[in-house]
């Protein structure tokens, strides 16, 4: 099954690019018989139809079984043709797509009677559409017990604690659903009791996403108490929720539980040093985790040594972010040694913990056995002009060979001696292709003499495409240099100096 989905991104909330049914969607046997039999009189043809700006982009879904009642069908969808028609489609039998969509609150009713039609439905998507808030019930009323859905997404639809208790008495009838994200809804960390409830009957869930929902201390303990039922899930988001630190304290045993979970995110949840103390006792025992956010919990830094050192527990661990996390020296120490257990780890981001700075040697001795690492950032990390010669030796060593990803920006007390050694080095990192070398907002400094070792290593560097050096100041020289280098490899690559550009 092919279809056009909107991805969502797990660093923030803006709004994904528009996406609508907006093309003839193949349906069963009988819509399709049907379809051809109206066509003198009124031609559905997407062609014929102009949608709005909302309506862009397109999904293509498999057949669908034919129906028991046609005829009753048959009524059904006539009633709600038009519905179907607006959206430029005539069936759709398993995915509907109507995210970011622009949809009136009598569109939204309207939705709701057409999804009589589509009893094969298995994803629903109606996020970014603020008047589903408060019609949530009107919208999937239709839902009966044993209902198809395995997707239901609700992100940022305005949802009210009434529509969150309704999400709750939803769920014990959607025994296949598989995901459900009701992320940026603030609203309903208020009802998440019966949401909580509604979950031990969804056996099935593999993705839970409460991302930005508002939830609090008490909302650890109801969730908690779900986690025994929830023995296939995988991703757990519980990000952005400020008001959850303290939650974990006494209210996190259950979470070993969740023996196939691959991804926790707890990034921005002002975690306390006490969350951290429960957080150690259970993250490491769950041996199937393959990513782990934590950044953003800058009350975690002097606290974190023993959960960091026991992430050396985790072998399947891809992806640690721990970035503005006010980590100290200690804790600095404890990770480096773990890493040096995590030879499958791809990501790594330590940005904005200062404490990096000067103590580069230790995480580097780590890197070595890193052989798997593709991005590692460590942006404004107060990091000296002995930290990047260091790294340049590594680099020039070949530990780092997989890296295509290199964020050294905001350093500004790196002199240029240091980037002239990095520069002579960075070559040897064959799939590079974004590196990051910009001075931070405040600052603005003159190139030196190692930007034309940087040319050079670029132009040995075949995957490259992107090199941000903001506020770095090129002479005219330079400048020349820089255009003789484009004209000579008339390759795609952006050097960002921002405004300085």
């Amino acid at each position: 099954m092919s279809q056009t989905r909107k991805k969502n991104s797990s660093d923030g909330e803006t709004k994904p690019r528009t996406s609508f049914v907006n093309k003839f969607l193949r349906g069963s046997e009988f819509m399709s018989s049907k379809a051809e039999n109206r066509k003198e009189s009124n031609d559905l043809e997407t062609t014929d139809f102009h949608p709005s700006n909302a309506a862009q982009e397109t999904a293509t879904l498999d057949m669908a079984q034919p129906l028991a009642s046609e005829v009753e069908l048959g009524s059904r969808l006539e009633k709600n043709e038009p519905f179907l028609r607006k959206l430029g489609t005539t069936a759709v039998d398993r995915c509907l797509d109507l995210n970011n969509c622009r949809l009136t609150a009598a569109d939204v009713r309207e939705a709701g009677e057409a999804l009589e039609v589509i009893p094969d439905l298995e994803e629903l998507n109606l996020s970014w559409n603020s008047e589903v808030g408060g019609n949530l019930p009107l919208t999937l009323q239709k839902f009966q017990e044993g209902s198809k859905i395995q997707t239901l997404e609700l992100v940022d639809c305005d949802l009210t604690s009434e529509d969150g208790a309704f999400v709750g008495q939803l769920l014990p009838m959607m025994q296949n659903l598989e995901v459900l994200d009701l992320s940026i809804n603030r609203n309903i960390g208020a009802s998440l009791n019966s949401i909580a409830q509604g979950l031990k009957s969804t056996s099935n869930l593999k993705v839970l996403k409460l991302h930005s929902c508002g939830l609090s201390q008490e909302s650890v303990r109801l969730l908690d108490a779900t986690f025994r039922y929830l023995c296939e899930l995988k991703k757990l988001d519980l990000s952005c929720n400020r008001e959850l630190g303290g939650g974990f304290e006494d209210s996190s045993a259950q979470l070993v539980t969740l023996e196939r979970l691959e991804v926790l995110d707890l990034h921005q949840c002002s975690l306390t040093a006490d969350d951290v103390a429960s957080l150690t006792q259970v993250i490491p025992l769950l041996a199937s985790l393959q990513e782990l956010d934590l950044s953003a919990n800058k009350r975690m830094g002097c606290s974190s040594e023993h959960l960091l050192s026991r992430l050396r527990f985790l072998p399947t661990l891809k992806s640690l972010l721990i970035n503005s996390c006010a980590l100290e020296t200690e804790t600095f120490t404890a990770l480096a040694e773990a890493s040096t257990y995590l030879p499958t780890l791809e990501i790594l981001d330590l940005s904005w913990n200062k404490c990096v700075g000067g103590n580069l040697k230790l995480l580097l001795e780590a890197l070595k056995f890193l052989a798997s690492l593709r991005v590692l950032r460590l942006s404004s990390c107060a990091l000296v002009t002995e930290d990047v010669a260091l790294l340049a030796s590594v680099i020039h060593t070949g530990h780092l060979a997989k890296l295509q990803t290199l964020d050294l920006s905001y350093n500004d007390s790196i002199c240029d001696a240091g980037w002239a050694v990095f520069c002579q080095n960075v070559w040897f990192l064959k799939e590079l292709t974004e590196l990051d070398i910009s001075l931070r907002p405040s600052a603005s400094r003159d190139c030196g003499q190692w930007f034309r070792h940087l040319l050079c290593a670029v132009a040995k560097l075949s995957e490259i495409t992107e090199i941000g050096m903001k506020r770095w100041i090129l002479p005219t020289s330079q400048e020349e240099e820089l255009e003789h280098f484009h004209q000579d490899h008339r390759r795609s690559i952006h050097f960002d100096l921002g405004e300085f550009q």
